[in-house]
């Protein structure tokens, strides 16, 4: 036999056994407890804190908006003086 078909079959058999062993269970109790505790925490998602990040961004880009209007209409309050 080839040295890959060996590899192989034995990939093969292992993938099998796992499959069928309590590792398997063990792997599906770990993601589901893993995923209750992440549940608990106060987190949101990636997709929620992307809009917020542009929210933000927005807000940002009106307030430097806004600082710069006051700051003009000032220099003018003040040549008019």
């Amino acid at each position: 036999m080839q040295r890959s078909t060996v590899i192989e079959e034995i990939t093969a058999k292992l993938a099998e056994l796992l499959a069928a062993s309590p590792a398997r269970d063990v792997e599906r109790n770990v993601r589901a407890l893993v995923s209750a505790a992440l549940g608990r925490l106060d987190l949101v998602s990636r997709e929620e804190f992307d809009v917020q990040a542009k929210v933000l961004g927005r807000a940002r880009e009106q307030l430097a908006a806004l600082e710069a209007r006051v700051a003009d209409l000032e220099r003018r309050l003040d040549a008019g003086k």
